[in-house]
């Protein structure tokens, strides 16, 4: 499990990262007293061409810091396969890399 404190827009908010197993992860998100539930799906594939050598829980917590910094956690999808992240923000493939 991952588990980090950060800041976005002044709301001090809370990562945490589970594994499912086969590949997906419960990522949930703690904020302003309130909380959302994601579930990912993270492959092998995902890891070695965004984030080479780090865990897919480091880089899913990277993600939603990078996701959390351009929407409400509410807008984040309930569930989705890490490469969506990049058709809604086409920057994520490039950004994400100096975040791990």
């Amino acid at each position: 499990m991952w588990r980090e404190r950060g800041e976005q827009a002044d709301m001090p908010h809370t990562i945490i990262v589970e594994a499912l197993g086969e590949s997906r992860y419960r990522v949930t998100v703690d904020e302003g007293g309130s909380r959302s539930v994601h579930e990912v799906t993270v492959t092998p594939d995902e890891v070695a061409r965004y984030a080479p050598g780090v865990s897919a829980e480091r880089l899913l917590h990277a993600s939603f810091t990078f996701l959390l910094a351009r929407e409400p956690k509410e807008a984040i999808l309930p569930r989705f396969t890490l490469s969506t992240i990049e058709r809604y923000f086409p920057e994520y493939g490039r950004e994400i890399r100096g975040r791990v």
